[in-house]
């Protein structure tokens, strides 16, 4: 079986952003396994609020951006999402991406680390919902970071050591599951 790629999106754009952190520190943990980890920030695929008319479980996209995002995305094996939790939920500009697509989800696996005031739990089950929508496969373990105990004055990612044990957890579970499904992907 070929090599895994894994996709580790970072899903917010906003200015002062303390997933940035995040997402490289997920990315420092994945360091040195034979599965290849890739950053995807959502600043560098600039998505206007879905604009498609047809349904994109359709796969007949017709603007340039959608069928660059869904290059970039069909291109994985899985995904970690890296969510921030605004209103007990995930951010828009993360909810905005994964809606614009539907095939390039399908068969894959996807983990989740979620950051906020209570660690961004919240904004993790939203998304286990919309993964099984999109037939992705969402393993158990995730990450979750508080912003008032793993950021120093709120802004300086600062984790526990335990979490990179957790993370490598993670990644354990997530490359199983990507491994599985990608015979059903052709």
């Amino acid at each position: 079986m070929s090599e895994l790629k894994i996709a580790i999106i970072l899903g917010s754009t906003r200015p002062g952003r303390n997933g940035k952190a995040v997402a490289d520190w997920v990315i420092d943990q994945a360091a040195g396994r034979s599965t290849t980890y890739e950053l995807v920030d959502l600043l560098d695929h600039p998505l206007p609020l879905l604009d498609e008319a047809i349904p994109p479980s359709a796969g007949m996209y017709q603007n340039e951006h959608t069928k660059k995002w869904a290059e970039t995305i069909a291109s994985y094996d899985g995904y970690v999402f890296v969510t921030p939790e605004y209103n007990h939920s995930t951010s828009g500009v993360l909810k905005n991406a994964i809606d614009y697509l539907y095939k390039e989800w399908n068969d894959k696996a996807a983990a989740f680390v979620g950051y906020g005031g209570i660690g961004g739990g919240r904004a993790i089950e939203h998304l286990r919902g919309i993964a099984s929508e999109l037939q992705l496969a969402h393993v158990r373990a995730t990450l979750t970071f508080s912003l008032i105990t793993e950021f120093e004055n709120f802004t300086t990612f600062t984790p526990g050591s335990h979490q990179a044990q957790a993370a490598q957890t993670m990644f354990d579970q997530l490359e199983r599951w990507a491994a599985a499904l990608k015979p059903l992907r052709g």
